[in-house]
């Protein structure tokens, strides 16, 4: 069996070698003085997050470092200042006709989001890009079932300058069990893996536990030579997306491989996505965020704290002094320290020196100009880490730093907001849609605000439908109605109407034969290119929003006709437009709204559709 299933050194296997070793020991010549390396500035990411030394937990003299940890709590700040929630996620139409789908939309995505546990991966993938600024987001469909991950920095292989135009290389570690429940794998191919097992190892090739019952895999994507699937030379040259999982022991003889293909076929779309807080210039991965920005202040910072840490320890211990010959050359700190006697001579002196601690502010000084400088270049302000200003500042000073401060924040939040969006757009309103493919109904829960949309476009459309229904009838009945007639009919649906769906509370149960008599499909297709989506919403200052909609209902309050002037119109309409809090269209709409008699809403005139309803 292992002889028909085991591949050497295949060509996807040799690809995933090369890959994998270029990425580790390999560098990025970016421009003519600066060369990088992502393996490098991942692993060293993840040090300072730990709060480890990169050279090492102890000094040439074996005493301990200490790791004064500034990372941590810059990516914090990042981290709440970018937080985007699953609620603030709204479908916002860009035609009326849209408008009811657009609810629709936002109904099946709260619902998506819930069961595909997607404020987890909000919360996750904000904390990947606050420390990284970038991250690899991973969209997987499943037996009809859609998730949304990220992949961490440490299990994945990738072009640095150029991340959609490479293949991307994961590394998955499945147990025996696992692996065996996988569908579409070979199950040949995973027995005689299996039998060939090894313990979990690192990039570097050190054992990460005792766990020998960890195999691990290569899951690879990218647009690669189509004789990877097919295995013919005359396909060498022609390229389809692909999907492959593979593994690979090592042979005895040097550069010798058994390869392991478990799974290979054609996929649709690349499955990844590279997302950012801050993009760089050039649109190639950029890990310069709140921990890279401050490689060079936390070693500072750690080696002002070494300095401290030595010098105390010095002031710490008893030194003495002689000018006795028998003394020379010994090690009288490592003596004292052990417990060992000093053998002094006659007659010659014995003095005490002094290690009194004299000033460590010097030290102090230097490392706080190190975290200072960390702080200006993450945008991090004294008021956003819950520090009180000095005494004397004022309340606008400080909330003008704030402001100041959070609009480079706001920048990075638009980016996540951009990326979500493209998740939507290319992944998940396309895998919402595919559910529609019927004329069920849906059963919607909304708010005040959503029911009056609704209902509005509701009541008035099914109340003409209603009454047309009745007239034709009439008319058949050869009961031909006056056009008031029709009015009060309409009048008496609308009444009807609104009483049944106020019964209803905030639930709404709506058919594709309420908007159109087509499918779901049918009616929204071409959907997600044709809404906007509200994603960054949240970002709005509450408080401020607040005292400007005081303001506008204080204003209107005492004087209703300040609308009716132009010119105080004009400078009214300004003022919205530049708060951003309310706009003067959902004013005027309301107003109309209020203006408007039930009975005289804007319908066909029944009249001149008598005679086509009579002949149908």
């Amino acid at each position: 069996m292992a002889e028909v299933s085991i591949q050497q050194n295949s060509d996807i296997g040799a690809l995933v070698r090369k890959t994998e070793q270029e990425f580790v020991s390999g560098t990025t010549h970016r421009s003519k003085y600066v060369d990088t390396s992502l393996y490098n500035d991942i692993n060293t990411i993840d040090a300072y997050l730990n709060s480890v030394h990169i050279s090492g937990k102890y000094d040439s003299l074996g005493r301990e470092k200490p790791f004064y940890n500034i990372v941590n709590m810059a990516r914090n700040v990042w981290y709440r200042a970018t937080d985007i929630d699953r609620k603030n996620i709204i479908v916002s139409p860009t035609k009326v006709k849209d408008t009811l789908l657009s609810f629709f939309a936002t109904i099946k995505l709260q619902k998506w989001m819930k069961t595909a546990d997607f404020g987890t991966f909000l919360n996750r993938w904000g904390l990947v890009l606050a420390a990284y600024n970038s991250a690899v987001v991973k969209m997987v469909e499943v037996n009809g079932k859609l998730s949304a991950l990220v992949v961490p920095w440490n299990r994945i292989y990738c072009d640095e300058l150029d991340f959609d135009g490479n293949p991307k290389i994961e590394i998955i570690e499945l147990t025996p069990g696992q692996l065996r429940q996988r569908e579409g794998y070979d199950q040949e191919m995973v027995e005689s893996l299996i039998a060939a097992q090894q313990s979990r190892t690192d990039a570097d090739g050190r054992q990460k536990d005792q766990k020998n019952n960890y195999i691990k895999l290569y899951e690879i994507h990218g647009n690669l030579p189509l004789s990877f699937l097919t295995g013919e030379e005359k396909d060498q040259k022609k390229y389809a997306q692909q999907m492959h999982i593979i593994s690979f022991q090592e042979k005895k003889e040097k550069g010798e491989y058994d390869d392991f293909t478990l799974y290979k076929g054609r996929e649709k779309k690349d499955v990844y996505m590279l997302t950012w807080l801050i993009p760089s210039e050039d649109g190639s991965i950029s890990l310069w965020g709140s921990v890279k920005n401050l490689f060079e202040a936390q070693w500072m910072t750690n080696h002002t704290a070494k300095s401290i840490k030595d010098y105390l320890d010095l002031a710490s211990k008893i030194i003495w002094q002689t000018s006795d010959g028998n003394l020379q050359g010994q090690n009288v700190l490592q003596s004292i320290e052990t417990g060992d006697f000093i053998i002094h001579a006659p007659n010659q002196p014995l003095t005490l020196v002094s290690t009194n601690p004299q000033n460590t502010m010097v030290f102090e000084n230097y490392g706080r100009q190190w975290e200072e400088l960390g702080n200006k270049i993450n945008g991090i302000s004294d008021s956003m880490l819950g520090s009180n200003p000095p005494s004397g500042t004022a309340w606008r000073q400080t909330e003008a730093l704030l402001t100041e401060g959070h609009s480079l924040f706001n920048l990075m939040t638009e980016n996540k907001g951009l990326a979500i969006e493209k998740m939507l757009r290319e992944f998940i309103i396309p895998h919402l849609k595919k559910q529609f493919d019927n004329k069920d109904e849906i059963v919607a829960n909304l708010d005040d605000h959503g029911i009056d949309k609704i209902d509005e476009m509701f009541i008035n459309s099914q109340a003409v439908k209603r009454a047309n229904e009745k007239i034709v009838q009439m008319v058949l009945d050869d009961e031909t109605p006056t056009f008031e007639d029709q009015q009060a009919i309409i009048g008496q649906e609308k009444q009807g109407l609104q009483e049944m769906l106020g019964a209803m509370g905030g639930k709404r149960f709506y058919r594709p034969d309420d908007i159109d008599s087509k499918t779901w499909k049918e009616i929204l297709k071409d959907f997600e290119w044709e809404i906007d989506f509200d994603i960054t919403g949240e970002n709005k200052d509450k408080q401020s929003a607040m005292a400007t909609l005081n303001t506008v209902f204080q204003v209107i309050g005492k004087n209703p006709a300040i609308l009716q002037d132009e010119n105080a119109k004009m400078l009214f309409n300004k003022i919205l437009n530049l708060t951003g809090t309310i706009s003067p269209l959902e004013i005027r709409e309301a107003q109309i709204n209020n203006q408007q008699p039930a009975a005289t809403a804007s319908i066909p005139d029944i009249r001149e559709a008598q005679p086509q309803a009579v002949n149908q």
